[in-house]
């Protein structure tokens, strides 16, 4: 059972990997609290009720259905949400459970941040995104119109359980979404989990578990390490932001409802490289290896109507953009990235519409 400690100064807690510890749930659970509110989608609830249900029995709980979706990660859902655990007895004791993907696990955390002030959390993802990345951290929040991620909170959970086997139900599309997040942790600090994914293709795209785990596992250790190392993203932790920028950007430009935040983080990361490569961060031969990769796991949605000047402008909004200067992240070599600032506009502008040209023209073979 690989376990991984996240070692914050706001809480201690493990992040498991193991198939089958949904079914183990109640045993995360302080005896101290008191109702505990499940919030999660329809679809997920549905798929894996039982396992959960089973968990907590004889435990006093609440289902509190939300629609998924990143047009649904909002402040008004969040209300709403805290409006139905007042009526149904939610105290300072409550505990929320995140059950369910990356939109889920940022909104119920924020929820349990904000709701009387703040009650634990545990997270379980039930995406692949989510299991290597947002359920791990302590980053909750919602998105505005104008920028995504824009409100929230540092709220650490208490646990965080990732069941590999729950990535049965999950569609094509949400898997390989998934997958961009996992390229992501092979660029920013593991070569060997970017040549597992350059050379076994088929065997992660077939869910392969043994292939599955070892993905997860690497993510989620890379994600702990660096966590522990800087919790609210005074330093190290902005490396986790690869591809980020453009992609939250794309994300906004689009109105939330075109791409998956996986989808959105591979078009970052393909500016990222032709960034890279442009204010000479990065080899040619490198850059290569990184667009054939993302490639490999493809496509995303057609970017239609996309500019790179509409980009552009997004980016300076990014949360990350420190007093009109945005921060990139940008490769120097296969597991290794450096923060750069203060990039020419003109050249920022260009590497986009590279990225945009390259999808374009796949698009329409």
């Amino acid at each position: 059972m690989p376990s991984f400690d996240v070692v914050t100064p706001q809480r201690s807690y493990r992040a498991i990997v193991e198939r089958g510890v949904l079914k183990e749930t109640g045993s995360h659970i302080p005896a101290s609290a008191g109702k505990i509110f499940i919030v999660t989608t329809q679809d997920v609830w549905q798929f894996h009720c039982h396992h959960l249900a089973a968990a907590l029995a004889g435990r006093s709980h609440e289902i509190l259905i939300f629609p998924g979706g990143e047009e649904h990660k909002r402040l008004s859902t969040v209300e709403s949400l805290a409006e139905q655990m007042v009526q149904r007895g939610g105290d300072r004791s409550s505990l929320v459970i995140a059950f369910g993907g990356g939109v889920v696990n940022d909104v119920a955390g924020f929820l349990a941040a904000v709701f009387m002030r703040g009650v634990p959390v545990l997270q379980i993802p039930t995406t692949l995104l989510a299991q290597v990345d947002a359920a791990i951290g302590g980053k909750t929040g919602v998105d505005l119109a104008c920028g995504k991620n824009l409100v929230g909170a540092f709220h650490q959970p208490i646990a965080v359980l990732i069941d590999p086997e729950v990535l049965s139900t999950l569609p094509e599309r949400e898997y390989r979404a998934g997958l961009f997040e996992v390229i992501k942790c092979g660029i920013i600090r593991s070569p060997e989990l970017f040549a597992l994914l350059a050379e076994r293709r088929a065997d992660v795209l077939a869910r392969k578990p043994d292939v599955v785990e070892r993905l997860i596992a690497e993510c989620v250790r890379i994600k702990a390490e660096v966590v522990s190392a800087d919790e609210r993203e005074s330093g190290i932790r902005v490396i986790l932001n690869l591809g980020h920028t453009a992609g939250h950007a794309l994300e906004a430009e689009t109105g939330y409802s075109r791409f998956l935040h996986g989808e959105a983080i591979a078009f970052g990361m393909r500016v990222a490289a032709h960034l890279a490569q442009r204010t000479g961060n990065l080899s040619d031969e490198d850059a290569a290896q990184i667009l054939n990769v993302l490639d490999l796991y493809g496509p995303v949605p057609p970017l239609a109507g996309v500019t790179a000047e509409a980009l552009a402008t997004r980016a300076l909004i990014d949360k990350k953009t420190l007093k009109g200067q945005v921060r990139w992240v940008l490769p120097v070599r296969i597991g290794d990235v450096k923060v750069v600032p203060g990039i020419d506009d003109a050249v920022v502008r260009s590497a986009i519409q590279e990225a945009l040209n390259e999808l374009s023209t796949c698009a329409g073979d």
